[in-house]
């Protein structure tokens, strides 16, 4: 009876093997871009908006003292004082705009960009906006001390087109991932012997060597 069924399950076994090594590639391309597109299609779309401040120094300082307050405003920009004020005009509470938004300068020049992110685009136009109103009200209420002012230099627009990626995106990455654990596996598998197993062949250790070789 163990006989019957070992006839019967070794050419599904035999079948198994003798599938060409590129399958396993096949496989992992497959899968992978229909978790990445998945992925795309159920995650919601993200949209980024972005505002400029331009610090600007008085009759009592210089380009390079702006400069280096532009970098210092930066740093403060999505400080709870700063973002207590933006609540009110954003709409929204500190605790979003400190998730959503972020702030950038330039060693080059004295600019602070005020950037957020929202899955509503007017959302997203609205935070950056009022982060930027009250990071400028703030240096207005410093300016005395600081002899800088930042001043607003663009507003943030409603963007049209989502910022992240798109399913067919997603897809393809998720294709190219797959496609390289595909050949990974590929190269890691056990390598066909003589025999037509999967199994190395053993080597006898010296001291069996020896024994044979005495008993000839």
């Amino acid at each position: 009876m163990t006989e019957t069924l070992t006839a019967h399950r070794w050419p599904a076994v035999t079948r198994a093997r003798t599938l060409p090594p590129w399958t396993l590639i096949a496989a992992g391309v497959l899968a992978g871009g229909l978790l990445g597109g998945g992925y795309g299609l159920a995650e919601p779309p993200t949209y980024t908006a972005t505002s400029y401040v331009v610090a600007v120094p008085t009759a009592k300082s210089d380009p390079a003292s702006a400069l280096g307050f532009a970098q210092a405003y930066g740093r403060v920009a999505t400080q709870l004082a700063v973002l207590r004020n933006a609540q009110v005009w954003a709409g929204v509470p500190v605790k979003t705009l400190r998730s959503s938004v972020q702030a950038a300068t330039s060693p080059d020049a004295p600019m602070v960009a005020i950037t957020a992110t929202s899955s509503r685009p007017d959302l997203a136009a609205n935070m950056a906006n009022a982060v930027s109103r009250a990071l400028t009200q703030h240096s207005t209420d410093t300016r005395s001390e600081t002899n800088v002012e930042l001043r607003q230099f663009a507003r943030a627009t409603k963007p049209t087109d989502p910022s992240s990626a798109s399913p067919a995106v997603t897809g393809l990455v998720g294709a190219s991932a797959g496609g390289l654990l595909g050949g990974l596996v590929l190269l890691v598998r056990p390598r066909r012997t003589a025999d037509g197993s999967g199994h190395a062949l053993s080597v006898p250790s010296p001291a069996v060597a020896a024994e044979a070789h005495g008993r000839l």
